[in-house]
């Protein structure tokens, strides 16, 4: 039977919530405001591909795990949509922008075969486990100096997605029986995903006014906007203050997430989502938790 537990957390964003909600990092807040788009578009097509592989699983631990999978990956979709909403309250042309990414990702849902949509989860869920450690043991730098409402959300999608770090391949493995196909379906979830990307940050550019956003919302994802690399003026990247070891440690797992013969299971984790797992457990304010721990102390 699966580990996984469903955490139903009602997150504080009623109010005000700004588009740059680490001041300090506006690229990173840019990244993250791109995630909690992608994350509700893609935790859609990631829903439907294990509604529609859950009855074709004939092995009782792996469909029990598919099942758990599915209900994380809805209620990481809901909470995001709160925060989209939350910034469409000020940006109003930012539900335009979300539902352009998810009909991005819907149409992929309705003309790829199941095992092309079942390696795109596994491939893009296999890097989830190196790059949010990366970001979760820096968490006093990236996420501490922001809105805790923002971040205690981003703090409790990713410590989930490293406690199902290996759902969406145990899903692939117990239909798809080849890991070199899941490996060969790569270039073509690069360039969709790059599409996908390209329609956020046209979005944020278009519907957020650059006093609001600070930087060119293409300049924060370069490496994905080809035309950003003419841009004038640079944003400066999310992850400069980090060390180049802790970058190219992760760069190299992310790397080697792509293989055939990777295992999510022997990943290295973030003692970050130890803490806060034994926090939730007991019963502390995880949709405030800068200020519930203080309070605590």
């Amino acid at each position: 039977m699966t580990s996984l537990e469903l955490r139903r957390v009602r997150f504080d964003l009623d109010g005000d919530i700004p588009f740059i909600w680490n001041p300090q990092n506006p690229t990173f807040s840019v990244l993250t405001n791109a995630v909690s788009i992608i994350a509700i578009a893609f935790e859609k097509l990631i829903v439907a591909a294990t509604r529609e592989a859950i009855p074709l699983i004939t092995d009782p631990e792996a469909k029990s795990e598919a099942e758990a999978f599915l209900r994380q990956e809805a209620q990481h979709a809901n909470a995001h949509r709160q925060h989209i909403r939350a910034l469409a309250r000020r940006y109003p042309g930012l539900e335009q922008t979300l539902a352009d990414a998810v009909r991005c990702f819907d149409r992929l849902t309705g003309t790829a075969p199941l095992d092309f949509r079942l390696a795109y989860a596994a491939n893009l869920e296999a890097t989830f486990t190196p790059y949010f450690k990366l970001l979760l043991d820096n968490e006093a730098t990236l996420f501490a100096p922001g809105d805790e409402r923002v971040a205690s959300l981003f703090l409790w999608h990713f410590v989930e997605e490293v406690e199902h770090r290996s759902s969406a391949l145990i899903v692939y493995d117990a239909l798809i029986h080849n890991r070199v196909h899941r490996v060969r379906a790569l270039p073509a979830i690069l360039k969709h995903m790059n599409q996908a990307l390209v329609i956020v940050v046209d979005g944020f550019n278009k519907h957020v006014p650059e006093a609001d956003r600070i930087i060119d919302a293409h300049r924060a994802l370069p490496a994905l906007t080809p035309s950003a690399l003419r841009r004038p003026r640079p944003a400066p990247p999310a992850l400069a203050h980090l060390s180049n070891r802790q970058k190219s440690v992760a760069m190299l797992r992310i790397l080697e997430s792509q293989t055939p013969w990777h295992n999510p299971t022997d990943q290295p984790l973030p003692r970050f989502a130890d803490r806060w797992f034994r926090r939730y457990n007991d019963g502390a304010d995880i949709a405030h938790w800068y200020s519930a721990a203080a309070a605590s102390r």
